[in-house]
């Protein structure tokens, strides 16, 4: 389908955005936003008011959070979370808590938003918002769930989601991810999958008893998953209503970027970037590890703060070989890398594998764990599995991953299967798909990557 085709069946459509309100689950749909605006439809987003400065930025109405406990700052909504330490422990606590809760209240917003203002055809959400299946159910309005995460979906051929495990599949190793599956749903995650059947029975939501790793992609409409079948375990009874999207990227204004450049780019020949994202504010996780490991050395070394602690550690780091900075576009500088150092992310790593960069990972909670694992096993870089890596474990790395060529050659691998998605273009065509009434089911959703 063309443009020209997109903008007649989109144009006028009322879509509404939504995301769990964190910047991995706002950012990824920012260009799909932007992209459907551009075809004419009347875009709005239901979010944190953190992000209302950044709406207004792109042009889109911002719908602000009123039943619904804003919890953009984690820690200070829940300050006891922090004395948390197991990641099990603290998973639980997370999907009871952050996400589960919240659902009716994101519902009732949604509810008075369409009764008074906005009578929007089609949400688009992120896979974490848990208001999904009360729009589909209760409201009976189609919902398009985007996937900024590895998928969740339980499978007879995986271990269960959430414990950062890589599959097996010889016979002994289902076996024991049969049994896995089996304990994290009726022992780990019991307490979480119980107060969601709970909210769900409270509000007549049909359900079978689906875990909490199950429930939103199987109560989407349709479920777009950002990423491509190169960077998934393979599932044999992957659902129907799954599509893989392409890495879907944060949106940028080629006006507001400003070019950035620093004369160490050209004199050393091999270039490290490490960054924790902007929401890590713990400078002692990653960064200063990397800075300790190689400083002093032949190696370039970019760090991005995210605005954590920047000045600290540039008079704690002098170095000429390592620059410190709040902010450096990343489209400057990850062309030219040699290694790329993160905790994990899922729009960092999409963008490391765009760019074709080995990388290094070190993060397990708020599910960087199955991010990072996927990393390891695809052997894009090297998995720490650890939270707080050591300067020697970091260096050890580096030397490790500028040493093998293979990890370049799985990239620019991977690298060439994205490169035959295009992101907005296919997400557009689904909606347009999808709010065409005439269209059967079973024609609602071909597998499409190769012709747009």
């Amino acid at each position: 389908m063309n443009n020209t085709e997109l903008i007649r069946h989109l144009a006028g459509k009322k879509i509404l955005f939504a995301n769990f309100p964190a910047d991995g689950h706002f950012n990824p749909l920012t260009g799909l936003a932007v992209y459907l605006q551009d075809l004419g439809c009347d875009v709005r987003w239901y979010t944190s008011e953190k992000y209302a400065p950044r709406l207004k930025q792109m042009g889109i109405p911002h719908v602000p959070m009123k039943a619904a406990m804003d919890i953009s700052d984690v820690d200070n909504a829940f300050p006891e979370r922090e004395k948390i330490n197991g990641m099990i422990a603290k998973l639980r606590f997370d999907i009871t808590n952050i996400f589960i809760l919240r659902g009716p209240e994101y519902y009732a917003d949604l509810l008075q938003l369409y009764s008074t203002s906005f009578a929007f055809d089609l949400l688009i959400a992120d896979c974490a918002f848990t208001g999904v299946p009360f729009v589909k159910d209760l409201m009976k309005i189609p919902v398009i769930g985007i996937g900024v995460l590895p998928l969740t979906e339980t499978s007879k051929d995986l271990p269960p989601s959430g414990l950062g495990m890589t599959p097996s599949y010889s016979l002994i190793g289902k076996i024991k991810q049969a049994l896995l599956r089996k304990i994290s749903d009726k022992i780990l995650f019991k307490r979480p999958n119980q107060v969601l059947h709970e909210i769900l029975d409270k509000y007549d939501i049909p359900h079978n008893r689906e875990t909490v790793f199950d429930l939103l992609p199987k109560k989407t409409t349709l479920f777009l998953q950002s990423g491509t079948p190169g960077f998934e375990y393979y599932r044999s009874d992957l659902s129907s209503n799954i599509r893989f999207a392409g890495a879907l990227l944060p949106f940028s204004s080629k006006r507001t970027l400003q070019s950035w450049f620093d004369k160490r780019l050209t004199e050393y020949k091999k270039m490290v970037i490490v960054t924790q994202g902007t929401v890590e504010k713990n400078i002692e996780k990653i960064i200063v590890p990397t800075l300790e490991a190689l400083k002093d050395t032949d190696i370039l070394v970019i760090a991005t703060t995210g605005g954590s602690g920047t000045a600290e550690l540039q008079s704690r780091f002098p170095q000429k070989n390592i620059i410190i900075a709040d902010f450096i576009p990343f489209s400057e500088i990850m062309p030219y890398a040699d290694a790329y150092i993160t905790n994990g992310g899922y729009g960092g790593v999409m963008l490391g594998i765009e760019n074709k960069v080995p990388m290094i990972v070190a993060g397990v909670h708020e599910g960087k764990n199955e991010i990072n694992a996927r990393v390891g096993y695809f052997k894009l870089g090297i998995n720490l599995r650890k939270e707080n890596p050591t300067a020697s474990e970091i260096k050890k790395a580096v030397t490790k991953l500028l040493g093998n060529s293979a990890y370049k050659e799985n990239l620019n691998k991977l690298a060439k299967e994205f490169a035959t998605y295009n992101p907005n273009k296919l997400c557009a065509y689904y909606a347009s798909r999808l709010l065409q009434q005439q269209v059967e089911q079973d024609e609602l959703f071909p597998e499409l990557a190769a012709i747009v």
